[in-house]
Formats: structure tokens, sequence, C-alpha cells
């Protein structure tokens, strides 16, 4: 049975709820309650569990839109004429995003239900294009696989939810896309 569709007022709570959550989660990770959703977003809990039945599925509806957007970001790159800009453009997008929304590495890591996981692998094979591409342009090593990438991603951004200083950052984006370049001579 097909779902109706969303009254007018309602599809507007519904955005409400999610431009909040969005935000919520971004700014102090997935430990946000959903009371202080609901009042960011102007409406009552009911509203939110209405759209929403849990947490989870406040966050995976969240996830999903961020690790789309990654993805056709991935995915836009990877026909760039230069790799390797396109390659060191989408770490460094990530770093910067890593500064402002605590919730990225719940999202990369597919936290969530099955339409996050299927989000996350799309882009992890974007991710793999783009990585190929910028290998074979002599602007990251050979040796490196998909899943070492996301791996040390995925380092760089826990540890960044875990001390947020910019500076730290910073310093381990630059050891990160350091570590990725072949080696001299």
């Amino acid at each position: 049975m097909a779902e109706r569709p969303l009254r007018a007022d309602a599809r507007r709570n519904r955005e409400r709820v999610l431009a909040a959550a969005a935000e919520a989660f971004a700014e102090r990770g997935y430990d946000v309650p959903l009371d202080e959703i609901a009042t960011a977003a102007g409406v009552g809990p009911g509203t939110v569990y209405r759209h929403f039945p849990t947490k989870e599925a406040l966050f995976e509806a969240v996830a999903l839109a961020r690790v789309q957007e990654h993805a056709a970001d991935a995915r836009a790159r990877a026909t760039a004429d230069d790799p390797g800009a396109a390659f060191d453009g989408f770490l460094a997008r990530l770093a910067e995003e890593a500064e402002r929304k605590r919730d990225l590495p719940d999202a990369l890591a597919g936290a969530g239900a099955q339409g996050v996981a299927e989000a996350v692998a799309e882009m992890q094979d974007a991710l793999g294009v783009l990585l190929a591409r910028a290998q074979a342009a002599g602007a990251v090593r050979g040796e490196i696989t998909v899943k070492d990438l996301i791996a040390l991603l995925k380092a760089m951004l826990y540890v960044v939810r875990a001390d947020p200083e910019p500076e730290r950052l910073q310093r381990v984006y630059a050891v990160l896309r350091d570590g990725l370049r072949p080696p001299a001579g």
C-alpha cells in the first residue's frame, strides 16, 4: 500500500524537524535529546515522534542526506581535469566539515539502518574512482586502498570529535594528506 502524501503543514513540520535535527546533531553529535530538537524546530515532541518514531530514525534521515551529499560530491570530482586536486578537494571538504559537524563520523560509519549503509557504500564506490584517478595521476600512493582511506578518514574524524581544537584538525589533516602522497624519488 502506497503512503499518502503529507499535508502541506505536516510536510513543513517534517522539514523543520529535519533542519533542527541536522543542526543539533552537527553541533553536539548523536547525544542531543529529541525534546531539544522539537523545541528548536518549534514543534512539540509528538510531532517529532509522528514523523520519526525513534531517535535512530531521525538520525538516519539526517545521516542519509549528509552521506548522499558526500557521495554526489565525490562523483562530481571524479570527472575533474586534475585528479590530484579533485582528491585533495574532497579530503579538505571532509576535514572542514569535521570541524563543524560532530555527527559526521557516525554518518560515515553507516550509523542507522540499511539506507545509510547503502549510501555509505555508494560514497565509497565514488571515492574509489576518485582515489584510482588520483593514484594514476601520481598524486596518491599506489598501494592505498579505499578501505585504507576510509579507515584513515574515520580515525581523523573521531580524533577531531573527541578533541575539536581547530589547530589539531589542521595538523592531523596535514599528516594524513602528506602520508597519502607517494614517496619522493
